[in-house]
C-alpha cells in the first residue's frame, strides 16, 4: 500500500506539529504545512496531498473559504476540517459547501485517525 500524503493547514504551530506526530506514528505522511488559507491554496497547487487537514478559524480566508476554493479546483479532494467552533451553525455551513468531516479542537486522537480512514477509504 502507498503512503498516504496529508497538508496540514493551520495558524497553529503547535497544532500543526501535534497533527504530524500523530498521523505520522499511524502510517500516514505529512509533506506539507500552511499558516493561512491562502498559503494552503497555493501549496495544495504545488503538492497534490491525498487528504487535507483544516482549520476553520486562520487569519485572512478563513478554513470554509479555503476548502471551497480547494473543492472548486478539485471536486474530489478530501477535505477534514478541524475547529473550537462546533456547533449547529458551523456544521450546517460545512454541509452546505458539502464537506462530511468536522474534528472538533481539542480532538481525540483516535477520531482525528477514525476520521482520516474514513475519508482514505472514499
Amino acid at each position: 500500500m502507498s503512503e498516504i500524503t496529508i497538508m496540514v493547514v493551520d495558524d497553529s504551530p503547535f497544532a500543526s506539529k501535534q497533527i504530524k506526530d500523530i498521523v505520522e506514528e499511524n502510517g500516514y505522511k505529512v509533506i506539507g504545512y500552511a499558516k493561512s488559507g491562502e498559503e494552503g491554496i497555493r501549496l495544495y497547487d504545488e503538492l497534490h496531498p491525498d487528504i487535507v487537514i483544516l482549520d476553520i478559524i486562520m487569519p485572512g480566508i478563513d478554513g470554509l473559504e479555503t476548502a471551497e476554493i480547494l473543492m472548486k479546483k478539485n471536486p474530489k479532494v478530501k477535505i477534514m476540517m478541524l475547529s473550537s467552533l462546533c456547533d449547529s451553525g458551523t456544521l450546517e455551513e460545512i454541509k452546505q459547501i458539502g464537506l462530511k468531516y468536522l474534528v472538533p479542537k481539542p480532538w481525540e486522537n483516535d477520531v482525528l485517525l477514525a476520521t482520516l480512514e474514513l475519508l482514505n477509504r472514499q
